[in-house]
């Protein structure tokens, strides 16, 4: 049956197409070409076959009803044929009448020829019926159907004519009709391909940009929950270690008599936990942390200090931590501070949890260009070659994923992170970030 109508689309290139006809033709798609195509055969079709069939019925004579009526049932079919086709294309009828294409085009022809055999006048109707031909079968059967319609249509002329010999005009039109015919068919069917690929590819582009919004949502997904997964190990879990040391340590206290202790401890669980309560509501938020808010990265550092000192005490520890500060401070950008500020929170509950330090220092150095920052402690010390293998492998206790999560803050700012440490020499953490020219005072 006919080719599938190509659904079209308003033009996108941003040339108008109200200029006049001449620029609608030079701005069409080859989609609005192939439906004005389309709608032409079938105008044509509709044109020539209510033509005939007026002269029939004005000719006169007996079969003229026959002839009529074989007329009516040639529009019904062809109809038939180009509506399913059109619905099927426009996803409105689940039979696919391509199947049935063959025979379509075996009852259009075969009624045609009948009505060529009773009147001369349905001789044109062969060239909208040349193009089914072209369209539906393969380019060598096609060719000979039409050149043996075209033989026909001669024949036809002829016989009408009642000449001894054809008459040169009976020979030259309907050939030369064939061959335009054969060649708007193959042109027909070249932009038919190419609107097909044009359509083929549009899909495949929709898919994927469908794919690629995909990716880019998982990927921030995956984002946020490292974001989350960082915040929740540098705030809320820190924060509820200390919480747990505290409470234990208070529990002690209560053992052993020490009210007074006991309730500076539990002081101190209330302040840590609503701290971190802060934390949770900032972060889920994408907000910086509530320690930097209204302060400066060095007083943020001097609380935290001050806090760690509090957490060691009322756990019994002996700890004492302090900041240092070289060069002139900066004001430095949001992530920047953001990132050192829980540097130092994971590093030092690591040294009041794990390290036994007796000494704690903060060092934060300004240099121009880039901004460091060191955290010593006279503790225990570790292997830092254990230490990374527990950060690549997700460390079972946390303290490997502090560390791996600690890396990707520094990564993600172009800094650099080294840790130096050995079993019963302390630890050092060094951080060195990058400052943009335009976040520089």
């Amino acid at each position: 049956m006919p080719a599938a109508p190509l659904q079209t689309s308003p033009d996108r290139t941003g040339g108008s197409l109200s200029g006049g006809p001449l620029d609608a033709v030079e701005n069409a798609t080859s989609a609005a070409i192939l439906k004005v195509l389309r709608v032409t055969l079938h105008t044509g079709f509709a044109v020539l076959l209510g033509v005939a069939l007026v002269r029939i019925l004005m000719a006169g004579g007996p079969l003229r009803w026959l002839w009529a009526g074989v007329a009516v049932v040639l529009a019904g079919v062809y109809l038939a044929g180009t509506v399913l086709e059109k619905r099927h294309a426009e996803g409105r009828a689940s039979m696919d009448p391509r199947r049935f294409a063959l025979l379509w085009l075996v009852l259009v022809t075969g009624l045609w020829a009948f009505l060529l055999a009773g009147s001369a006048d349905f001789a044109w109707l062969a060239f909208p019926i040349f193009f089914l031909h072209l369209h539906l079968l393969p380019r060598r059967a096609a060719l000979l159907t039409i050149a043996l319609m075209t033989v026909a249509v001669i024949a036809s002329q002829w016989a009408a004519s009642g000449a001894p010999v054809p008459h040169a005009a009976a020979v030259v039109g309907p050939a030369l009709g064939a061959i335009f015919a054969v060649i708007t068919g193959l042109a027909y069917a070249a932009l038919y391909r190419e609107a097909l690929n044009q359509r083929r590819a549009a899909e495949e582009l929709r898919r994927t940009r469908e794919a690629l919004a995909r990716t880019q949502h998982e990927a921030g997904v995956l984002a946020e929950r490292e974001r989350l997964a960082r915040e929740i190990h540098d705030t809320l879990a820190q924060g509820l270690s200390s919480i747990v040391l505290l409470g234990r340590a208070a529990e002690q206290s209560l053992a052993g008599g020490d009210s007074i202790a006991a309730a500076s401890q539990l002081v101190l669980v209330q302040r840590t936990a609503a701290e971190n309560l802060a934390e949770a509501r900032s972060f889920v938020r994408g907000l910086s942390s509530p320690q930097l808010e209204g302060s400066t990265l060095v007083d943020a550092l001097r609380r935290l200090c001050a806090a760690t000192e509090a957490g060691a005490a009322a756990a019994g520890l002996p700890l004492r931590c302090r900041v240092e500060v070289d060069g002139d401070p900066l004001d430095l950008p949001q992530p920047v501070r953001v990132t050192l500020l829980r540097a130092a929170q994971a590093s030092l509950a690591n040294v009041r949890e794990h390290a036994g330090a007796l000494t704690a220092v903060v060092t934060l150095a300004f240099l121009g260009t880039e901004v460091t920052m060191d955290i010593y402690d006279d503790g225990a010390g570790f292997d830092p070659d254990a230490a990374a293998a527990a950060a690549h492998a997700g460390g079972g206790d946390g303290g490997g994923f502090g560390l791996r999560s600690l890396r990707e803050r520094v990564d993600a700012l172009n800094g650099s992170l080294e840790l130096e440490s050995a079993p019963g020499e302390g630890t050092v953490v060094a951080i060195r970030l990058p400052l943009a020219g335009e976040f520089r005072e």
